[in-house]
């Protein structure tokens, strides 16, 4: 029985850093998560992000101290892991994501597939 690679990560704009600053307990759920989709798993809390089409866009979402915070990603850019998104939700009405937060998304998601189909051409070129 051969094990599956584990799929490499990719932090797009300023994910990593924004990862870094929340609370340890709230970036131990979000880095197991990557990790289990690093794996080929999916979180228990993962979730399809609405309005992503077929795009492959998860986020966890972490309570913590009275704040909310999520982690959105894609699985979808064979064999990567690209983290597009790391950020505490600031609305207090609902649970509806912020539009600036779903526009950077789509931003990061547009710069990961170009990303992704640089590396492609590169792989082809070898």
């Amino acid at each position: 029985m051969s094990k599956q690679p584990r799929k490499p990560i990719k932090w797009v704009g300023s994910a990593k850093r924004d990862l870094d600053a929340m609370p340890e307990d709230v970036k131990d759920v979000f880095g197991h998560a990557i990790d289990l989709a690093q794996a080929g798993g999916k979180h228990l809390d993962a979730k399809v992000m609405a309005g992503f089409g077929s795009a492959g866009v998860l986020e966890v979402v972490e309570d913590f101290r009275g704040n909310t915070y999520r982690a959105v990603y894609t699985v979808k850019l064979a064999g990567w892991i690209y983290v597009l998104h790391c950020f505490q939700k600031k609305s207090k009405s609902g649970i509806k994501t912020p539009k600036e937060d779903i526009d950077l998304i789509n931003t990061r998601l547009k710069a990961a597939k170009l990303d992704f189909e640089a590396w492609q051409s590169k792989q082809g070129a070898q």
